[in-house]
């Protein structure tokens, strides 16, 4: 049994938000919900400022495992993912072998079943992530796959995309595509603007993203298929989503936690950990995906969480890999831009985007719980990267508000 005391619940839709209470658990459901419970036999919980929401969905997390247990095993990152406060993530085909079968989505569900995090599979959209030809989606979904993505490679061949959706509508699966236009990218490495047009790295346009989102957005609409479009970043995009939500129901968006955080300024000293993909923007366009997420234009947010070992990124920035770590300075950097209430809605709203049953905080409800206290400032340094790769791009950065841990699954993860 666990006893939290004295928790401030925050729970939008419940009529217990921003009360306090005690909420006693048994057998891994709330038992009850009380001002005051007293339990010798309980495992008491309690900090000063201590909060509680449901648990918090990332849809897109990579570790290494299988292919690249050097950058981090599936069981450092789930237990990363606990101290970071998530209880359910979507794991992304960027491994070696991807998931690609049945097989592979069996292989990811065995191997982290009974873990205190709720693991889900992300399958290929295209054999091989070549581009060419379908993956055996219908069969990945039978197994538990989440949605189908070629992990941040664009879907080139436009009638593919359009089959691919077609062929999941009828089994109501869901493909990502990654917004970027290769052809227009070029070899890019960093967007172009005042900020970079001096590094002499080269730049990409926003418009490579929003040419790909326009065509993309066309395509869901013909088939009404679900599309999911990852890690948004421009304004523009924005706005082509904001239009199609208007007329579709069918089309969702999330943004990384980065992209709302960083801009290219902080690429003036050529530091390798701020070199992901998508690229970093300008202040402005940051400043509007912040504003987009807070009007829900923007339905979800991720921390786009990329391990990658010291190899990879002490480099020149050319020959550096892309990729940032970030889970466990997602909460952070949210609860330094919005308020406690909006970063909560942000870390929860992945569960209505991808069909998932949203959990409760009520009596005889499974306890699927983050815990954390939202108003503690501190800088983020190593310390608090629980990773076993540590190339964070927020480091040294000042934030705001720390995950303690979660309960979820009859487990307990507690770093308070």
């Amino acid at each position: 049994m666990i006893l939290l005391k004295n928790v401030t619940i925050i729970d939008a839709g419940s009529d217990l938000h921003l009360k306090k209470r005690d909420l006693l658990i048994k057998n891994g459901r709330i038992s009850q919900i009380a001002a005051s419970i007293k339990n010798d036999e309980a495992r008491i919980i309690s900090k000063e400022d201590l909060h509680i929401s449901i648990g918090w969905f990332d849809s897109s997390v990579s570790f290494g495992e299988p292919g690249f247990e050097e950058r981090q095993t599936l069981k450092n990152g789930l237990e990363a993912t606990a101290k970071s406060g998530f209880t359910t993530i979507m794991l992304n085909p960027n491994n070696r072998p991807n998931p690609q079968d049945e097989s592979g989505i069996n292989y990811l569900k065995n191997k982290t079943a009974g873990e205190a995090v709720t693991l889900l599979p992300v399958g290929n959209f295209t054999l091989n992530q070549d581009g060419e030809h379908l993956a055996e989606l219908y069969d990945m979904q039978q197994a538990g796959a989440i949605s189908f993505y070629d992990f941040k490679k664009s879907i080139s061949n436009t009638n593919l995309l359009k089959v691919g959706l077609q062929y999941v509508k009828s089994f109501g699966g869901i493909i990502q595509s990654y917004p970027q236009d290769n052809h227009l990218a070029g070899k890019g490495m960093v967007n172009e603007d005042a900020a970079t047009i001096h590094l002499g790295i080269k730049t990409t346009p926003a418009m490579a993203e929003e040419v790909q989102i326009a065509r993309d957005i066309q395509v869901a609409a013909y088939t009404g298929a679900r599309l999911h479009i990852p890690t948004i970043t421009t304004a523009a995009s924005v706005q082509l989503i904001k239009d199609a939500k208007k007329k579709y129901s069918n089309i969702t968006c999330s943004v990384s936690t980065n992209h709302l955080f960083l801009d290219t300024t902080d690429l003036a000293d050529f530091n390798t950990h701020f070199k992901i993909e998508p690229p970093l923007r300008d202040e402005k366009q940051k400043n509007i995906l912040i504003n987009a997420l807070k009007s829900g234009i923007i339905d979800t947010v991720t921390s786009d969480h990329i391990p990658l070992n010291i190899e990879h990124k002490a480099v020149e920035f050319d020959q550096a890999s892309y990729g940032s770590i970030g889970l466990e300075s997602a909460f952070g950097i949210l609860q330094t831009l919005l308020d406690t209430e909006k970063a909560i809605e942000a870390l929860t709203s992945g569960y209505q985007v991808f069909g998932i049953k949203k959990p409760q905080i009520k009596v005889d409800e499974i306890a699927n719980l983050s815990l954390f206290v939202p108003t503690e400032k501190y800088t983020f340094e190593k310390e608090y990267i629980f990773s076993s790769s540590k190339n964070s791009a927020i480091l040294n950065k000042k934030l705001r508000g720390k995950a303690l841990g979660i309960i979820n699954n009859k487990k307990i993860v507690w770093n308070g």
